[in-house]
């Protein structure tokens, strides 16, 4: 969301055949053709925070854990097995004693075995992910570990001390600050992904170039050339080969929906998430229909505000913006995907989510209600109110429902409001360093738990803090005791009451987002490919197949 990943880009699909190399010459390759929708920012697994990159490290890299697609559970990866000690402290994972780092030259077309990933592998990485210097922005999700959060911030130089540990080559344990039954989840993130050192002290930040990189997962990478394509090609020397039917995943990287759905219906791509302006006629088509799928996505879609920059210092006027949307309106005319109106940040799904409790409020469309709100805060009919800016990354989706959202802001509170985009590496880089007054995001599970969401994600201190949120403000002062308490509290009925008073903070008394929708997955497949659905978004391409068409 992913994510899942901070933010949840649209993805598609793209295929061509398989030029010599990894797996044994039969016939022409089974090949997937899959759409990007951006250029990924990096290949590097402890560097990335969006879906794009997170969706190539799928394909390059194999988790301790991995989770299945068709029942959500938590199943072994690169890990076998594991346990844990019964204070709930240490946790132990088996490693398998087959998996190898490979090398692969796009030239020659040929994959190489350098050596077996190893415990040592998983403890340089996650020991990289929290070491200041890599300057991780998902360093957070590993707080969790003895002395993460202290080395992170620099309180600590010594790696050492952290809660990560080799015990022989196979073997690798976790020591926590505190119980966490989340923990295997957590394994199995990108950000505990087995690094080779050795590769990075060879080649610094460009390891992760074609040539230059070894994968351990089901593909190699073959092509990346920057802002147009990528090649993906089957791994020979992948652990589960033998279960792995697509050999070539060939991807581009189009932005524009229509673009990328006019190339699914020209058999151009094998997998498109269909654009807003032609749902109707995608569900009125009695081909495109049949290959439209909808379902409920873990992912919601929300505005943030700088809590920095007037007016939206004022907690009345983001009260007035949040209550002045109409979301089930945004959804029947805009969306048209089957997506719910979202009160909270953490969606139906998500362990500790208040959306379906009946105590909890959060917001609602009640234009009156809004027009007291900025009538309150100085502004009565939107008089006299200051420049405001609404940015999000370039996509025609996010436009279409910006504007719904800026009509929406002047009709009822008689607000204009300016709208921005930038591309994808842009804004991401604009968000963490001066986010705008208005900005959206999208945010997809890591791990279906609530902590996943409101602590690691707005925790001033644990978080990218893009709302700019005081440690001092005493909204943000409780936010983070409630979520801190959340994470070390065993018991489950305590733990959903401390998010219930979190969440009500984050969207109600203090305003720091407003929730519009919960995604839900809305795609069409071509009818010659086997797919799953993968919870958190990011799909696991080696065990769809595509049929002979």
């Amino acid at each position: 969301m992913h994510r899942k990943k901070l933010f949840v880009v649209l993805a598609v699909l793209v295929v061509l055949s398989l030029v010599g190399g990894c797996a044994p010459k039969e016939k022409l390759a089974t090949t997937l053709r899959w759409n990007l929708g951006t250029e990924p920012p990096t290949l590097d697994p402890q560097l990335a925070t969006d879906s794009t990159s997170i969706q190539c490290a799928r394909a390059l890299y194999m988790g301790l854990t991995d989770i299945d697609d068709a029942t959500s559970e938590i199943v072994p990866d690169l890990a076998k097995e594991w346990s844990v000690s019964d204070d709930g402290i240490v946790w132990t994972f088996k490693m398998r004693d087959d998996v190898y780092w490979v090398s692969y030259d796009p030239a020659t077309k040929e994959a190489k075995k350098e050596r077996k990933v190893s415990a040592q592998d998983v403890e340089y990485g996650v020991k990289r992910c929290l070491n200041p210097e890599t300057a991780s922005d998902y360093a957070s999700v590993l707080y969790l570990l003895k002395n993460g959060a202290a080395v992170s911030s620099g309180e600590s130089s010594d790696l050492d001390s952290i809660g990560v540990k080799a015990l022989d080559d196979t073997t690798v344990q976790f020591t926590l600050e505190q119980p966490a039954g989340y923990l295997p989840s957590i394994a199995g993130m990108w950000v505990c992904h087995a690094v080779p050192k050795e590769l990075l002290d060879e080649h610094g930040d460009g390891w992760t170039e074609p040539g230059n990189i070894w994968s351990n997962g089901p593909y190699l990478l073959d092509t990346w050339e920057h802002e147009n394509r990528m090649v993906f090609v089957k791994n020979p020397y992948y652990c589960r080969a033998k279960e792995v039917s697509i050999e070539r995943v060939e991807c581009v990287m189009v932005v524009e929906d229509s673009t990328a759905f006019a190339m699914y219906e020209n058999d151009e791509l094998d997998v498109q998430d269909a654009p807003l302006d032609d749902m109707d006629r995608i569900k009125a088509d009695p081909v495109l229909s049949k290959e439209l799928y909808i379902a409920p996505e873990l992912a919601t879609y929300y505005y943030g505000f700088n809590l920095t920059k007037p007016p939206m210092d004022n907690v009345l006027v983001r009260k007035a913006f949040s209550y002045a949307i109409d979301r089930q309106k945004l959804i029947d005319t805009v969306l048209k995907g089957e997506q719910r109106p979202a009160n909270c940040f953490a969606c139906p799904g998500i362990f500790g989510s208040p959306w379906d409790n009946p105590d909890f409020s959060g917001p609602t469309f009640d234009p009156e209600q809004a027009r007291k709100y900025l009538a309150e805060a100085g502004y009565p009919g939107g008089a006299g109110f200051p420049d405001v800016t609404l940015m999000f990354n370039t996509s025609e989706g996010h436009q279409k429902i910006a504007q719904y959202v800026q009509a929406q802001w002047k009709e009822h509170l008689g607000i204009d409001v300016k709208l921005a985009n930038q591309e994808w590496k842009v804004y991401l880089k604009t968000l963490t360093e001066d986010s705008p007054q208005v900005w959206r995001a999208g945010w997809g599970a890591d791990y279906a738990d609530e902590n996943n969401w409101v602590h690691e994600q707005f925790h001033p201190k644990v978080s990218e803090n893009h709302p700019k949120w005081s440690e001092d403000d005493p909204a943000a002062i409780e936010f983070m005791r409630l979520t801190e308490e959340a994470a070390a509290e065993p018991d489950p009925k305590k733990r959903k009451d401390l998010y219930f008073q979190a969440e009500t903070i984050l969207v109600e008394d203090h305003v720091v987002i407003i929730p519009i929708y919960f995604y839900t997955r809305v795609v069409c497949s071509k009818p010659y490919v086997e797919r799953g659905y993968s919870p958190l978004g990011d799909e696991h391409w080696h065990w769809w197949k595509i049929k002979a068409h």
